[in-house]
């Protein structure tokens, strides 16, 4: 559904914005991507919100951010991806070599890296692998989130809850504990009856059984909303991104409600917006050539899927916050920037392989 298309060379962009860029850059690109680096340099004040530091600290707040090089690339993704024609006889070997390179990331704690943003100017590239294997692994499969470099460093794993009337998904900061009571228990995803909606919460406590200040009660870190297909037609996912919003220190405001009538879903609805920030998936474009939806993830997807997706804001299309698609039966890759976290871009791509009727 979600064809990729080809290298295409964007229309003229200004010779003065190639220049100043064409210096730091390290590999071939063309001269309007490059005018969209320049455009997209501080992305900080587009999720900042008015919105009031929060009094009581996060346990997602304790340490500043995470090493990571300067030398770190970004990716640039905007309209489509290796031509079909060009690639058809000879697949395998030309994706290989046009899969970007994946920055070094290091950091000490994993519990506290993957809830803190990502470093402003710095993408975060990983895989998502599936795994089918085992007795009940084909309803159930366990989703494994990886850094996508030489060291391939575990981040999170996620599994469906079996006996959850809805779809409910755990976050383990550990591959072989995916327990509820887990003491590397680190968010769940949860959703309504119909799959079309979705919650992303941190594993502090529910509001019932939190503290009256509601200081260790648990954060909504995330809401996830596919538009309905009312109509049948074939087509594209639209989806909705609701996060909290970001204080002028690069910090996540924390939105703790005490029921799910002040939750993110609800106040999205009701459009009571404030502090928090909506993202879109970006609209692929139609192709008449190969008769598809074609989107550019610059390398890093290789397969069609209607999984493969984009998220930005209204304010910038060119900045790509997050995007996700198939590179074989089993694997994914999901690159996530500021001001998401790696909890909300895992939980994020979870929510696509939830299957949804009323969508397709």
């Amino acid at each position: 559904m979600f064809q990729i298309n080809g290298d295409k060379s964007e229309t003229k962009s200004k010779k003065k914005a190639a220049k100043s860029e064409s210096e730091d850059e390290s590999e071939p690109e063309t001269k309007t991507s490059k005018m969209k680096k320049k455009s997209s340099s501080n992305p900080a004040s587009m999720f900042q919100t008015g919105g009031d530091k929060d009094k009581d600290k996060d346990k997602d707040k304790k340490t500043k951010k995470t090493k990571s090089p300067a030398k770190a690339e970004e990716t640039e993704d905007s309209d489509s991806e290796v031509t079909q024609k060009k690639k058809k006889g000879k697949g395998k070997k030309g994706k290989k070599e046009e899969r970007a390179p994946s920055p070094v990331i290091e950091f000490d704690n994993l519990e506290e890296f993957v809830l803190q943003p990502a470093q402003q100017g710095v993408t975060v590239k990983c895989k998502v692998t599936r795994d089918k294997r085992g007795m009940d692994r084909g309803l159930y499969p366990t989703y494994y989130l990886h850094l996508d470099n030489e060291k391939k460093v575990f981040l999170l794993a996620g599994r469906k809850r079996k006996k959850s009337t809805t779809s409910n998904y755990l976050i383990s900061i550990d591959p072989t504990d995916l327990s509820r009571g887990g003491e590397n228990f680190i968010g769940k995803l949860r959703s309504n009856l119909m799959g079309t909606k979705f919650t992303v919460f941190d594993n502090a406590l529910h509001p019932d059984r939190a503290l009256p200040d509601m200081s260790n009660a648990r954060q909504e870190l995330a809401a996830i909303i596919y538009e309905t297909n009312v109509l049948g037609m074939k087509g594209p996912r639209r989806m909705i991104i609701v996060i909290p919003g970001m204080t002028k220190d690069g910090e996540r405001v924390p939105r703790r409600p005490r029921n799910d009538n002040d939750g993110l879903l609800m106040r999205h609805q009701n459009r009571n917006m404030e502090n928090l920030i909506e993202l879109r998936n970006k609209t692929p474009v139609w192709n008449e050539e190969t008769a598809s939806h074609v989107l550019n993830f610059n390398g890093r997807v290789t397969q069609a899927s209607i999984k493969n997706f984009q998220i930005v804001h209204n304010k910038d299309q060119d900045y790509i916050v997050m995007q996700f698609g198939r590179v074989a039966d089993d694997a994914f890759t999901l690159d996530y920037r500021y001001p998401l976290c790696a909890v909300q871009a895992f939980a994020i791509a979870l929510s696509s392989f939830d299957g949804k009727i009323a969508c397709e």
